[in-house]
């Protein structure tokens, strides 16, 4: 009976058809209220993320006939950023990489950027809201204050006018105020009519929502970001077989999209895959907040959608159902069956409803991958899983990463995210010293 309510509750809120009704509704709104359509921003003045979304914005501004509002907004708090450390470092050194990747400005100064010079962004910002002048305006000087604050000499901050401590403070406290509201808890966020978009990121998903509402005004057809795809388009050029090491958990709907890319990437590149499982956060001590479960779930389901995969016939395995299938899946590295089990359980608990904590589910999922019953039976009653799964946690801490599903190719440096899976392919490229087969379309979507 659980699993049946989980399973409706899953789909209902990862339903293509609610979320079309959903936009319908906004769009009905939006034309009995008049004005026109409006997409909102909030910015976290020190946040990487956020300096990457002020390049792009003019130019969703320019392309759709939205308008933009930009709101400030804190830090996200403790129980949405757990290891929060660790989150800034990542972030500075992989909106570095996207930068470089994708044509945009931002260098890594292998800090956090002062907390004086971050109240001054923060004032210089609020009183750029407040002058009244047009949208473009405010974001031309919103990127130029960031830039400033990023850059080899922030003391050109002192050079902007400057709102009041306190009136920076309450300029914050609303834009805070709004975005925990509507249902989230990052910066560089954007928000239309019902729905999250995060970052450069997810700007392509956005667009495609704005198209589908007819507000895209002509001209350049491509996505205002062409984030780099796994290609496979590369041989290798050596035959050098190189490590790929993929920390994963059985709770992450983001390790199951990851799963059939990663996959395909160690065969085409002859890679030995380490399968490096770990338990959820959840289950490892560390919240997860109902807003950051939800917008994962309906983002894992749209990007699931542009993968071609199915997703949202979903059975949670958090708890014994996740202890269950680690057990199973250590034997089934151990027996040369890893990756059968892994794919297995990932489709089964995110995309067909199986409960994994039954008998009967459980063992659906390991027969698919070519295990018996008494080999479920036998991996169930060894714990030797727990201090597996303990060291593969230890080591992840250490790379600096803190969440799944992460990789690492041989001795280089480590990857968080199955949207950074084109880094990996990038580093095995270079591990193996591949030659180009098929260049054309390697970035972008098509």
């Amino acid at each position: 009976m659980k699993a049946r309510v989980a399973r409706s509750v899953a789909e209902l809120l990862t339903s293509p058809r609610v979320r079309d009704a959903r936009r319908r509704l906004g769009a009905l709104s939006r034309r009995v209220r008049g004005g026109g359509a409006v997409v909102h921003y909030f910015h976290q003045v020190d946040d990487p993320y956020s300096q990457l979304m002020l390049q792009v914005l003019p130019r969703l501004a320019a392309r759709y006939e939205v308008r933009l509002v930009p709101h400030l907004v804190e830090q996200p708090s403790a129980a949405a950023a757990p290891d929060r450390e660790r989150l800034q470092a990542w972030s500075r050194r992989d909106a570095a990489v996207l930068a470089a990747a994708c044509g945009l400005a931002f260098v890594d100064p292998g800090a956090e950027p002062e907390a004086g010079l971050v109240a001054l962004a923060s004032r210089a910002i609020a009183q750029v809201n407040d002058d009244g002048s047009s949208p473009e305006s405010v974001l031309a000087a919103m990127g130029e204050i960031g830039r400033s604050l990023w850059s080899d000499d922030p003391s050109t901050l002192a050079t902007f006018p400057l709102a009041s401590a306190a009136r920076t403070d309450a300029v914050i406290a609303a834009g805070t105020a709004l975005r925990r509201k509507w249902g989230h808890y990052l910066g560089a966020m954007l928000y239309f009519e019902g729905e999250w978009y995060w970052g450069i990121d997810r700007l392509w998903h956005l667009e495609q929502r704005l198209r589908a509402a007819g507000l895209w005004r002509g001209g350049d057809a491509g996505w205002i970001v062409e984030m780099p795809q796994v290609g496979c388009r590369h041989r290798p050029g050596r035959a050098h077989a190189p490590e790929l090491h993929f920390f994963c958990s059985l709770r992450s709907p983001y390790t199951y999209l990851a799963v059939a890319r990663v996959l395909r990437l160690a065969r085409h590149y002859g890679a030995s895959l380490r399968l490096r499982f770990v338990l959820p956060m959840v289950m490892r001590g560390l919240p997860v907040p109902r807003a950051k479960r939800l917008y994962i779930l309906r983002d894992a389901k749209r990007e699931a959608e542009a993968l071609g995969l199915p997703f949202g016939r979903i059975v949670d395995p958090v708890g014994a159902p996740t202890e269950r299938g680690l057990a199973v899946l250590h034997r089934a590295c151990e027996a040369g069956r890893g990756e059968q089990f892994l794919e297995s359980f990932m489709r089964g608990v995110w995309a067909e409803g199986l409960d994994a904590g039954s008998d009967a589910g459980l063992q659906r999922i390991a027969m698919r991958a070519g295990l018996e019953d008494a080999f479920v039976r036998a991996a169930l009653a060894d714990p030797a899983w727990r201090g597996v799964a303990q060291a593969n946690r230890e080591e992840m801490l250490a790379l600096g990463l803190w969440g799944v599903p992460s990789f690492r190719v041989d001795a280089g440096p480590a990857r968080w995210g199955q949207d950074r899976l084109w880094q990996v392919e990038r580093d095995l490229i270079v591990a193996t010293a591949a030659t180009p087969a098929v260049i054309a379309g390697e970035n972008g979507r098509t």
